[in-house]
C-alpha cells in the first residue's frame, strides 16, 4: 500500500492558530499532482501533539475527502495511553483513513515486554492495517527488532509496516530479516533514505517532501526503476535541504521554507513551536537557492 515518497504533511495554522481548511485542500491538490505517492496528515510534522482529539481526526478527514482515493492516506494514531491508541485507530478508520500510524508508547518508558503489549492490544481492536513508528529521539522508547517481529509475527495483516526513525541503517537489514519480507520499510530521515533503500526500504515519510515533493517523487521513482546515477544525482541536489529543516525545531524550518516556496500558504505555528532562528533561515535560504531550479 505505501512507498515511494510520502509527505508527513504541515498543517497550516493562521497566526491566530486556527486551521485553514481551504489551504490544506489546495496543499493536498499539489502534494498529488507533483507525484506524491501517499499522505500523512497529523504526524509530527503535522503538529499533532498540539492538536486536540476532534481538531486531529478532522484534518485526517479533509485530507480524505480531498484525497478522494487517488493515493493512501496513513493518519497519524499513536498515544502514549493504551486506551487512547485504539479509539485513535478507531477514529481514524471512522474518519476515513486507510492505514494507521503509531508510535510506541512516549514518555511512560515502557519495558519491550510493555511495548508489545500495548500493540498487541491496538491489534485486538483495530479496525486498520498499522504501521508502526519508530523515533527513540522523540519517545525515548525505542522498538528493539526482536520485538518488532514478535509484534508483526504475532499480528500478520495488522502490522504491514514501519517508518524507521532511528538513523540505525543496520536496522532495516534486521528487520527485514526478523519480520520477513512482506514487511513495508520507510525511512523516517529525509538524509539517509539513499542508504535506506539499498538496505531493503521501498520510501520514505518525508519532511522535505512538503516542500519539493516533485524532486522527492522523482528521487525514489528513480530508485524504484533501478536507475542508481540519477537517485544519487537528485539525492546530492536535495541533501542540503533535507539537513536543513532540522536547524531548529520541526516543523519550523519547513514552515519557513514554505512561505518562501508558497508565499501565500499559511505558515503559523502553535506553542511550543515557534519561527526557527536567523541562523536556521540562513540555511533554509541556501538550501533551497541550490534546488530552485528543480521545484
Amino acid at each position: 500500500m505505501f512507498s515511494g515518497s510520502i509527505p508527513a504533511l504541515v498543517t497550516p495554522f493562521d497566526n491566530s492558530g486556527g486551521f485553514v481548511e481551504a489551504a490544506y485542500r489546495d496543499f493536498i491538490e499539489w502534494q498529488i499532482a507533483e507525484g506524491s505517492a501517499g499522505l500523512v496528515p497529523c504526524g509530527t510534522t503535522g503538529e499533532a501533539a498540539t492538536l486536540t482529539a476532534d481538531e486531529h481526526f478532522h484534518v485526517v478527514k479533509v485530507c480524505v475527502d480531498q484525497v478522494r482515493g487517488r493515493v493512501p492516506v496513513l493518519a497519524g494514531a499513536g498515544s502514549n495511553d493504551t486506551r487512547v491508541a485504539i479509539a485513535n485507530v478507531k477514529a481514524a478508520k471512522a474518519a476515513g483513513a486507510d492505514a494507521a500510524l503509531m508510535v510506541p508508547p512516549y514518555y511512560n518508558r515502557p519495558s519491550q515486554e510493555g511495548i508489545f503489549r500495548h500493540f498487541e492490544a491496538v491489534a485486538k481492536e483495530s479496525p486498520l492495517p498499522v504501521v508502526l513508528y519508530n523515533v527513540p529521539g522523540r519517545t525515548v522508547t525505542d522498538i528493539q527488532p526482536a520485538t518488532m517481529a514478535r509484534i508483526v509475527k504475532a499480528f500478520p495483516g495488522v502490522f504491514i509496516g514501519v517508518k524507521d526513525a532511528t538513523g540505525n541503517l543496520g536496522r532495516v537489514t534486521e528487520q527485514r530479516l526478523g519480520c520477513g519480507e512482506g514487511i513495508v520499510q520507510l525511512s523516517g530521515n529525509d538524509e539517509t533514505a539513499l542508504a535506506f533503500n539499498a538496505h531493503g526500504g521501498v520510501g520514505c515519510i518525508s519532511v522535505t517532501a512538503n516542500v519539493a515533493p516533485r524532486l522527492c517523487a522523482e528521487f525514489q521513482a528513480a530508485w524504484a526503476a533501478g536507475d542508481r546515477a540519477k537517485a544519487l544525482a537528485l539525492h546530492d541536489k536535495l541533501y542540503p535541504l533535507h539537513v536543513a529543516m532540522f536547524t531548529d525545531a520541526s516543523p519550523g524550518p519547513v514552515k519557513y521554507a514554505l512561505s518562501k516556496v508558497k508565499p501565500d500558504f499559511p505558515h503559523g505555528l502553535r506553542l511550543p513551536m515557534t519561527w526557527p532562528g536567523e541562523a536556521s533561515q540562513r540555511a533554509v535560504d541556501a538550501a533551497l537557492a541550490g534546488v530552485v531550479a528543480g521545484l
